[in-house]
């Protein structure tokens, strides 16, 4: 059965060419970031695969990523959806290459899905091909590295990430112990491309047949 998805959306987008002294001290800026973007979209993880996909087709670093508390449903203003990115590069250019590669990767393939068609119950089973320097860095792996980003709410995380963790030969590098600011949980898997899809195929199963069946 194809999945229902769950499409994020980006609500701003923004690039500022000369950030200021100050605040570039304040965001950690190496010396030949000069210029820097910023994007809210309105789910966090994809927000989080689609800042690592900038790194891979722009020369731009993600020098600041943090998710919202309470989700998109509580967001303080219009513009604020679940996450805010920046992205940094030495130019302008840079920065809208960096966004060119953020809207490919929301429009087309990485996406939340409604748990047995309920949007309002859903999780996010991502394998990342080939990880970008934000999504290395994050679960201590080398750029290139195969994961499987696997998200649910909280209890369907603990058990579609063991399920995941049994059904291939994956690592776990990062837990994402529920609950999120979102109150989501995960983690991060790593191994060959194919061990990573089929851990989150495994995830996906398993939160599915926990959903027909929540108490045991």
């Amino acid at each position: 059965m194809n999945p229902q998805k769950i499409m994020a959306e980006i609500l701003a987008m923004q690039i500022i060419p000369r950030v200021n002294n100050e605040l570039a001290e304040q965001l950690d800026l190496k010396p030949y970031h000069n210029s820097i973007g910023l994007v809210t979209l309105t789910i966090d993880d994809v927000g989080y695969v689609a800042l690592d996909e900038a790194t891979k087709k722009a020369d731009v670093d993600v020098v600041y990523a943090k998710s919202f508390y309470a989700g998109a449903a509580h967001a303080s203003g219009p513009l604020s959806g679940e996450v805010i990115g920046i992205i940094a590069g030495s130019s302008p250019d840079e920065i809208r290459s960096g966004f060119d590669a953020i809207q490919q990767k929301i429009q087309f393939d990485t996406y939340f899905e409604a748990i047995l068609q309920n949007e309002n119950h859903a999780l996010f089973a991502h394998t990342v091909a080939s990880c970008g320097t934000y999504l290395a860095e994050l679960a201590n792996v080398k750029v290139g590295t195969a994961l499987a980003y696997l998200i649910a709410p909280p209890l369907e995380a603990v058990v579609g990430l063991d399920a995941a963790l049994k059904a291939a030969d994956v690592e776990l590098k990062v837990f994402f112990g529920p609950p999120s600011e979102t109150n989501f949980g995960g983690g991060l898997l790593s191994g060959s491309q194919s061990s990573c899809q089929a851990a989150a195929d495994a995830f996906r199963e398993a939160i599915e047949n926990l959903a027909r069946n929540p108490v045991v």
